[in-house]
């Protein structure tokens, strides 16, 4: 994506706030046009002020000085103060956008970015790069306006001498464009580098238990210090970039301050001009320097901010997970019946596929499991029922309807999943238990005591008000697993999916566990997928799953006295 293109893009978010932008722009022109009147007003001062008879008041003056310096510093922060006002709401709508981006994207984007890197795009990089932005336009807008009046108050003066400085631009522009280029390349592999630090400081804090038992702390610090120092260079290099266009371009402007210096000495020497008209064209020149030394630094923000936002552009530009249904469930009205016929399934990059011609019934209120070695395809079979992955062919079938013909908000309402891989957010147990739903307290309980967790619950000071902590930090495995399960028999929805649900929990916590499940028995869809076999004893039907396939179905009883596989592995763990 071309900077020209990511410029167009950020510029669609202040637009809606042009209103703010306006009234600074307008702000920063008056800021300026009060500029000139310095110069000009030395002009008056000395061709008139050194005369017998000044011709005005005296204290005229001070007050003259006081009162353009007051009116200019007080417009310049009019300027700044609403340009950025209009900035921020860019950045809360950048960021709205770029949550809605990850939040609807397609799972591969979440195979390829860790939480620690995604939290920083949509956090960091709208802040960064509109502050960048933000920063430099208020500069270019201020020194730009500044700058343009003093040169129009010039061609006033002398518009001969003032032309004649023109004469430089084409060499500035070359130098501009040149130092440019060095300073995007270098910019871009700066970001890139700091991107990846990201990836390295989220796998370490995700992973310190892992690096702490494997003793890869040296190892690990290593690896930082060595994309840090990659960092480093390149943001030195970045700098010596962007350092190089000040004096660069400054010495190019100096040829055209010396010309005209040397031509309005030589036309003063001939007394074509007064004191007076020289002083305030050499004022008015020498202020333009300053602004024109702020203008050329703007380039290396510039660029930094454009390489920020393609960032997040190209972010919110990731493909949005495919759902092509559009027919809506009535949660009230889905009975929960599930069905596999020839379905299968192949993830991209691999050969073999998880699903290999599945087909299997789940009826609607009944109770069945699916069991098998790992790899055999469990948790992609769930996985499918909840169209987080399409088939490649076959179909999966919700009473009656193919689930691709249903949006998939639609089709997940019906679902309320437990799985191996407990996820809790940093707020109360209440807050966790009825998560994205309305609160009621009672139901919250119920489901608490259903998931035995009500006894640790009271024990707590602040009760059902307690915090957890990130991804429930301050609870133990097992309290952990058991606040999953009371959020999943709160949400009440029509199908139940248990995936290895009680297998951090003790043998009695099991039991009761178990005791609130099997009471939904007809009432629910309940699908288990366990290792421990004897935790789906009771199932209405067990498939037992291989290579992505069914190769057993059946009782408990059935397939014990079948003597197959599942009969292999409950000798097995039997005997463990």
């Amino acid at each position: 994506m071309s900077l020209k293109t990511v410029a167009k893009r950020l510029l669609s978010y202040v637009l809606p706030h042009k209103a703010g932008v306006s009234l600074g722009v307008v702000c920063f022109f008056l800021s300026a046009a009060v500029e000139p009147l310095v110069p000009a007003l030395l002009k008056v001062l000395l061709d008139s002020g050194f005369k017998a008879e000044l011709g005005f008041p005296l204290w005229v003056v001070p007050l003259a000085v006081i009162g353009l310096f007051a009116v200019r510093g007080l417009l310049a922060f009019c300027g700044t103060y609403l340009f950025n006002w209009s900035v921020s709401h860019a950045v809360l709508s950048l960021r709205s956008d770029l949550m809605r981006a990850v939040m609807r994207a397609d799972a591969s984007l979440y195979n390829r970015m860790s939480p620690g890197v995604a939290a920083a795009k949509v956090i960091n990089d709208p802040q960064t790069a509109t502050a960048s932005l933000s920063r430099a336009l208020t500069t270019a807008l201020r020194d730009g306006t500044t700058f343009f009046a003093l040169l129009g108050y010039l061609v006033y003066l002398n518009w001969k001498l003032t032309l004649l400085s023109l004469i430089i631009m084409p060499l500035l522009a070359f130098v501009v464009r040149k130092v440019q280029r060095r300073v995007l390349s270098v910019g871009t592999q700066a970001y890139e580098s700091q991107i990846r630090l990201v990836r390295i400081v989220d796998d370490i804090s995700r992973a310190w238990r892992v690096v702490r038992t494997f003793d890869a702390g040296e190892f690990e610090r290593k690896r930082f210090d060595a994309e840090a120092q990659r960092l480093r260079r390149t943001t030195l290099k970045n700098v010596a970039a962007a350092a190089t266009m000040t004096p660069l371009t400054q010495v190019v402007a100096s040829l055209g301050v010396a010309i005209i210096l040397t031509l309005a000495l030589v036309e003063a020497h001939r007394g074509e001009a007064t004191v007076g008209e020289f002083v305030a064209f050499i004022a008015a020149l020498l202020m333009t320097i300053s602004p024109m030394r702020h203008l050329t630094d703007v380039m290396q923000p510039i660029i930094g901010g454009l390489i920020g936002a393609r960032a997040c552009f190209e972010l919110m530009d990731t493909p949005a997970e495919p759902d092509p249904g559009t027919r809506e469930l009535d949660p009230a009205q889905c009975r929960g019946d599930i069905r596999f016929d020839q379905v299968q399934i192949v993830y991209p990059g691999s050969e073999q596929p998880a699903l290999r011609d599945l087909t299997m019934h789940i009826p609607a209120g009944r109770t069945i499991a699916l069991v098998g070695p790992s790899g055999s395809g469990k948790t992609t079979a769930v996985n499918a029922m909840l169209g987080f992955v399409a088939p490649s062919s076959g179909r999966i079938q919700l009473d009656g309807l193919d689930i691709q013909e249903i949006r998939k908000t639609s089709l997940r309402r019906q679902f309320a999943v437990v799985s191996q891989d407990i996820v809790l957010f940093d707020g109360s147990i209440a807050e966790n238990v009825a998560y994205a739903q309305a609160p009621d307290r009672p139901r919250i309980e119920a489901a608490l005591r259903a998931a035995n967790l009500w006894d640790f619950v009271q024990a707590q000071p602040e009760g059902l008000d307690a915090n957890v902590g990130a991804n429930g930090s301050k609870l133990s495995g097992g309290q952990r697993q058991r606040l999953a399960i009371a959020r999943a028999l709160y949400k009440d929805a029509r199908i139940w999916v248990f995936d290895e649900a009680t297998s951090a929990l003790d043998t009695e916590s099991e039991r009761i566990v178990q005791q609130s499940i099997e009471q939904w028995h007809g009432e629910k869809t309940l699908v288990l997928i366990a290792h421990r076999l004897s935790t789906v004893r009771n199932a209405d039907c067990i498939y037992v799953l291989s290579d992505g396939r069914v190769v057993e179905s059946g009782r408990h009883d059935e397939l014990m006295a079948q003597g197959g596989l599942y009969a292999g592995m409950v000798r097995a763990q039997a005997m463990e």
